[in-house]
């Protein structure tokens, strides 16, 4: 569940439904409210807003009615899913098995996560800096720590936050969408990656460099440090896989071999 803290403002309109309607609207318009978070308890609700427990609760179902939130019941409100249903698992298995769409995939990220990080160096407020520069310090410590768990999941923090720091709602749940698929291993197998020899510290340093691009506030450098990103991991994915067939067939051969002495 989210902290209730600076998250809703007080409500001095008439139309006092619409103005809480409006409100948890904009934060999910915004990426603010994800799909799958907790919404704060109807009283938590009203004391932030300043209005009474049943024009919350008819709000929030006005909400639900609109497919934006789900309630469910001894559990609370969560936000519904919002873009995850535009794939179905059947078309999500599917690109996972097939090789060239994957490759379609990092192109799709290359082109948005570069546009991400140039709205990022030009938008981020003071806080979204901050949330970056504290995700860099966790990968620098599992890198330190070769903590693959911790890598995976604060690679995809740190994506997640640009993407949220370049302020584009549009943005914000597409590719929230696609690193939730993106962490359920349907796309990016980081683990694979990780295991070729070196990509550890190169990835850790071209985060490092988006970083200090949007720190600086240059969007151009921001956007090409993406895209150098991007290429990094589609080449070593190659090399890798390549690697990988090259391994086969010399166990086959030795097999065939071994069999004929």
């Amino acid at each position: 569940m989210v902290s209730v803290d600076n998250l809703f403002e007080p409500i001095d309109h008439d139309t006092v439904v619409d103005s809480v309607t409006e409100q948890i609207e904009g934060l999910i318009l915004a990426g603010v409210l994800k799909e799958g978070t907790k919404l704060p308890s109807e009283r938590d609700i009203s004391e932030r807003m300043g209005v009474s427990r049943p024009k919350v609760r008819e709000a929030l179902k006005r909400l639900e009615d609109s497919n934006l939130i789900t309630i469910r019941h001894g559990e609370g409100s969560f936000i519904a899913p919002l873009i995850s249903a535009a794939m179905s698992p059947a078309l999500i298995n599917l690109i996972s098995r097939n090789q060239t769409a994957f490759y379609d995939y990092l192109e799709y990220r290359r082109v948005q996560e570069g546009f991400a990080a140039r709205l990022a160096a030009e938008r981020a407020t003071k806080l979204d800096l901050e949330r970056l520069e504290a995700i860099l310090e966790n990968l620098r410590d599992a890198q330190a720590r070769a903590d693959d768990i911790a890598s995976k999941k604060n690679d995809i923090a740190f994506h997640l936050a640009i993407v949220d720091a370049s302020h584009n709602a549009m943005l914000i749940h597409m590719m929230s969408s696609i690193y939730e698929l993106t962490q359920k291993g349907v796309f990016y197998n980081r683990e694979f990656l990780r295991s070729i020899d070196g990509t550890g510290e190169q990835l850790l340093e071209q985060h490092e460099e988006i970083g200090r691009a949007i720190f600086s506030r240059n969007g151009a450098k921001a956007e090409e440090a993406a895209h150098r990103h991007i290429d990094f991991v589609e080449t070593s994915f190659r090399l890798g896989q390549d690697q990988q067939r090259r391994e086969l067939i010399s166990s086959k051969l030795y097999a065939l071999q071994r069999g004929e002495e």
